[in-house]
């Protein structure tokens, strides 16, 4: 699957980019990240030649709420359960970061201190793996326990989105908030009716993933831990998108960055800010000229092999 990760469109290149890709046919949308303002999207058609259908995800997922109320109170139970274990694993992630950047202050013998951070990397690695396996095992019951295709309601909405998946171009994934982005692609099985190539920023690309790692050095309390909040789509392998990156990471940290570079390591975690455009396929392979976090914590910029 082709797929194309862009920089934040506060200046569009959007339109250059479907335009040369996919000159022709209908260009499906998803906006479900703007919620409310999910229909707000006149900029977006106009980027896209006017050939745009807005999947409507978030109103969809409005109207499953409205007209299956049993699945939404469900939906509500697995929002707190979920939170709950957020929380959980955010308190054991403090404890776990905490040391290794203790370890990596720490003065002494080079090699023994490089061995002992290693260790406390996995440690987090570890944590990580952990947490997003609990967090998609009780998704996993709740979706046994309300199986989303034998709902009505889900099941016309689903047919509904394959179809329009089925005769797109191409698909066209804005930002917004991510976890409800997500949500919805998870709800209206987006990526199993997933046949043309995919254009994506912001919360678009993070959802694309294995995981979504929400991250911001520069919040009013202080730097925060990047943290795995959930499961992507999964149609895109060893990436971790880092949209507006300059403004929301330390990057001139280089211990800090090695450290976020080594806890997601094979995935390339990969810059996304203004301009970028990154082409490449499910594997996820960086093209020459990607902007990636290198082990040593510093911003490198990708060459021909």
């Amino acid at each position: 699957m082709k797929i194309t990760l862009l920089g934040p469109q506060r200046r569009p290149t959007l339109q250059g980019v479907v335009a040369s890709l996919y000159p022709e046919g209908p260009v499906a949308t998803v906006t479900a990240g703007w919620q409310e303002r999910e229909p707000d999207d006149a900029e977006l058609s106009r980027l896209v030649g006017g050939r745009d259908v807005n999947l409507g995800l978030y109103r969809r997922w409005l109207d499953v709420a409205e007209r299956d109320p049993v699945f939404a109170a469900g939906e509500r139970a697995l929002a707190g359960l979920l939170d709950e274990l957020q929380d959980s694993y955010l308190l054991r992630l403090d404890h776990a970061l905490g040391a290794v950047y203790a370890v990596q202050r720490r003065g002494g013998n080079e090699r023994l201190r490089a061995s002992v951070l290693a260790e406390a990397v996995e440690a987090v690695r570890e944590l990580d793996a952990a947490h997003l396996a609990r967090a998609g095992a009780v998704r996993g019951e709740f979706y046994r326990e309300l199986a989303p295709h034998e709902r009505p309601v889900i099941a016309e909405h689903r047919a509904e989105v394959a179809a329009l998946l089925d005769g797109a171009s191409a698909l066209v994934i804005a930002g917004g908030h991510v976890g409800v982005l997500a949500d919805t692609l998870h709800l209206f099985n987006v990526a199993a009716s997933l046949r043309s190539p995919v254009v994506a920023w912001s919360a678009g690309a993070m959802a694309l993933g294995e995981r979504i790692v929400l991250f911001h050095d520069r919040s009013a309390h202080g730097p925060g831990h990047p943290e795995v909040s959930g499961s992507g789509l999964s149609v895109l392998h060893n990436v971790v998108p880092l949209p507006h990156a300059r403004a929301r990471l330390l990057l001139d940290d280089a211990p800090r960055m090695a450290v976020f570079a080594l806890r997601f390591a094979p995935a390339r975690c990969v810059l996304l800010e203004n301009g970028t455009r990154m082409d490449t396929g499910s594997d996820g392979g960086c093209p020459p000229g990607t902007r990636v976090l290198g082990p040593d914590g510093r911003v490198i910029t990708l060459e021909a092999a």
